[in-house]
């Protein structure tokens, strides 16, 4: 959930001053008007050590209700850079949809060979030399796992911050990976939205963890048809906007399929859990981005589970008539 944000000429002069220049050891951006903007650079401190410098943030840059991206120069030798992406649960919900979703787009468009490491706060306390030192140790502990070890480690981490119903935990996977949608994905939601199209079909790219577009040639104009449409072998998130006529009448439902072969159970168990943990979010960027809040929502492991009087029975349900008690006759009557 990009939403077009991009990084601002402003930012990009300051953040090449931080890298030419001696004189800077941070840079501090937030987002504003739609754009990643640069809020102040940060001057060391006497004692020019990183956790001298560091423990300038916390007074008076670093608020507890306040979302902020801060870049760091903590390495001698390149690349030199951390990137953290600072936000508190007490800020407003949109900023921390925002800030969370956005913070791979300020890593790329600055040019991620700048960044040895980047990582995700939610107190102060982690923005201390200490709480650096602890995610240090953090890492290095991480260090001899697995990958699928690392994977589940994300996994249950997704489970339980997606219990906590926001949804900034729910596109968080992880404190060191994000799952941002698309510019183009989140285009054609609100083209949806303004009925300049029936059809959006989401997947999730395992190379850059987010939510992309799946191109459609034509959209279908009845249920046997999106099934057609469906991948068989991948997952997808589907909102379709239904056409029909009931009882003489002419509606356009919007639908939302939920569909995860069983072939795909073969796959990387991290890109496997991605679709169930991201299914609330990608509803919830729809919802608050593009205004789309589907009539009926389907969960299904294979397309072919749909069908046309499945739908109809979910939209139509049968309204069974009840008939009054009707006492019997009297003899002789």
């Amino acid at each position: 959930m990009q939403s077009g944000i991009s990084a601002s000429q402003e930012l990009l002069s300051q953040f090449n001053d931080l890298l030419t220049s001696g004189t800077h050891f941070g840079l501090l951006a937030t987002i504003s008007s739609e754009q990643l903007r640069p809020l102040q650079l940060l001057t060391p401190s006497s004692g020019n050590s990183f956790a001298s410098n560091v423990k300038l943030l916390l007074q008076p840059h670093v608020k507890p209700n306040e979302a902020l991206y801060i870049i760091l120069r903590r390495y001698s030798s390149a690349p030199a850079l951390v990137a953290v992406t600072y936000v508190p649960d007490t800020a407003p919900v949109r900023q921390k949809m925002l800030f969370a979703s956005t913070r791979l787009t300020l890593v790329r468009e600055l040019g991620s060979e700048h960044f040895r490491d980047t990582f995700f706060a939610t107190i102060p306390e982690e923005l201390s030399p200490a709480g650096f030192e602890k995610h240090d140790a953090h890492i290095a502990l991480e260090a001899p796992l697995t990958e699928e070890e690392r994977s589940l480690g994300d996994v249950r981490r997704a489970e339980q911050e997606a219990g906590m119903g926001t949804v900034t935990r729910e596109i968080h996977l992880s404190k060191n990976m994000a799952t941002p949608m698309a510019e183009d994905a989140l285009d054609a939601l609100k083209a949806l939205a303004a009925g300049e199209r029936s059809l959006v079909m989401l997947k999730i790219n395992p190379q850059s963890e987010s939510v992309e577009l799946v191109p459609d040639a034509s959209a279908p104009r009845s249920i046997p048809g999106l099934v057609q449409t469906i991948s068989p072998t991948e997952p997808r998130f589907t909102f379709y906007r239904f056409t029909h006529t009931h009882n003489g009448v002419e509606t356009s439902p919007l639908l939302f399929f939920y569909t995860c072969p069983t072939s795909f159970s073969t796959k990387a168990i991290k890109f496997r859990m991605m679709y169930p943990l991201m299914k609330r979010s990608v509803l919830a960027v729809a919802e608050k981005e593009a205004g789309l809040q589907p009539g009926k929502k389907f969960e299904v492991e294979d397309a072919s589970e749909i069908t046309e009087q499945g739908v109809m029975d979910e939209l139509h349900p049968k309204v069974e008539v009840k008939t009054g008690f009707s006492r019997p006759k009297r003899p002789g009557r």
